[in-house]
């Protein structure tokens, strides 16, 4: 028996991501009252039945994505993914959120008139959000 399976939590943990790379959609944020008397927003994903809490740097990194207002994230594409990071002097592992990688384009044929370029690597074009591919639904979270 794994100790975690005896007292499971309706949020997210790295260990959930089983070391991947998790192509999620956004369905909405919540605030909640998580742990003692503290509340944080809870960002629920499409097809997704735990939430993540959000912390800072999470928060802060979709709102220079998709802005200030948790209301206009809704349907919006984000990477989940396990990092190490420092907290409170010991290094654990903890989820991250980037926006996914836009595919390549197919270069135009001789007779394919050719398309305006794609915005610069790493910046967001809100008019054409980076497609959704690779979902998997195998996360059992």
């Amino acid at each position: 028996m794994r100790i975690s399976d005896a007292f499971p939590s309706k949020y997210l943990k790295a260990s959930d991501l089983q070391d991947r790379n998790i192509n999620v959609v956004i369905d909405r944020a919540e605030p909640e009252e998580v742990g003692e008397g503290e509340r944080k927003p809870v960002l629920y994903f499409q097809g997704k039945t735990k939430g993540l809490v959000l912390n800072k740097t999470n928060s802060r990194a979709i709102a220079a994505a998709y802005g200030d207002d948790t209301d206009d994230w809704e349907g919006r594409p984000l990477v989940l993914f396990p990092a190490m990071v420092d907290f409170r002097g010991d290094t654990v592992e903890a989820i991250r959120v980037r926006l996914p990688k836009p595919k390549p384009a197919a270069a135009p044929t001789a007779d394919e008139p050719s398309k305006p370029a794609a915005p610069p690597a790493g910046t967001f074009d809100e008019r054409n959000p980076p497609p959704i591919d690779d979902f998997d639904d195998d996360i059992p979270f």
